[in-house]
């Protein structure tokens, strides 16, 4: 597993490099994860451009791109937008939906963007994939395209865990008094907004695979072929 990186103004930013797989490991400098790009530095920008990102996946809503667009100008990259969410990341909230449930509505009701991220993963790399935080769609999207290409399950939960210790707890605070306010009763909250913790994701591995049989063959019951699944490994594994 790789350290951080610094990449000034963006939160959760890591290269998922490092992880045993099937075969060896996960190659560095492949592909990234994160949260927003909204308040990247001037030095981000330069970080970003430096680790040479052809193509960025956001996985956010267009009212959440609106609020908060990604400071990306003047970069050679493509960016992909793939909002993952049928419903508002606010209704999440009022509902107060548990991360569980949370995972497996996305992986049913998301399943053609789930399959649009891998397939962007495929097409270039170096490759950042991300959304608000970089917690829950990202690290749900990422898992499945690790576990399909051979990365060891409990890497996988590893490394979505990783990201409750790489949110800052200002930031924490801020959110979840914001948030308080607004839904005082909801018993989900700061898991919500705050928390990546191993079981849920190790849940969500072990549903996939007893619903398909296995991430690659999810992937491949919405819609990508075994040649594809094949790239990714490739793409992925070294």
């Amino acid at each position: 597993m790789t350290p951080a990186i610094l990449v000034p103004g963006a939160v959760n930013f890591r290269d998922v490099g490092g992880l045993p797989a099937e075969g060896g490991a996960t190659r560095e400098g492949v592909l990234f994860r994160s949260g927003n790009l909204a308040r990247l530095e001037d030095a981000g920008v330069v970080a970003l451009g430096e680790l040479g990102i052809r193509r960025i996946i956001d996985l956010r809503a267009d009212d959440e791109v609106r609020h908060a667009p990604s400071r990306v100008a003047g970069l050679s990259l493509v960016t992909q937008r793939v909002p993952l969410f049928l419903g508002s990341v606010a209704s999440f909230f009022s509902g107060d939906v548990s991360l569980d449930d949370m995972y497996r509505q996305l992986i049913t009701d998301s399943a053609a963007g789930v399959v649009d991220v891998v397939r962007g993963v495929i097409a270039d790399q170096p490759v950042l994939v991300h959304c608000t935080v970089g917690k829950d769609r990202t690290g749900v999207t990422v898992a499945v395209a690790l576990a399909a290409a051979g990365v060891e399950a409990e890497a996988v939960v590893a490394d979505y865990a990783r990201t409750e210790a790489l949110l800052p707890a200002r930031r924490n605070r801020r959110v979840v008094e914001l948030l308080r306010a607004q839904h005082p009763g909801a018993r989900n909250l700061e898991d919500l907004a705050t928390r990546s913790p191993a079981p849920v994701m190790r849940d969500l591995l072990e549903t996939v695979a007893a619903d398909y049989g296995s991430a690659a063959e999810y992937l491949q019951a919405h819609g990508m072929s075994g040649d594809e699944v094949a790239e990714l490994r490739r793409v992925l594994i070294a």
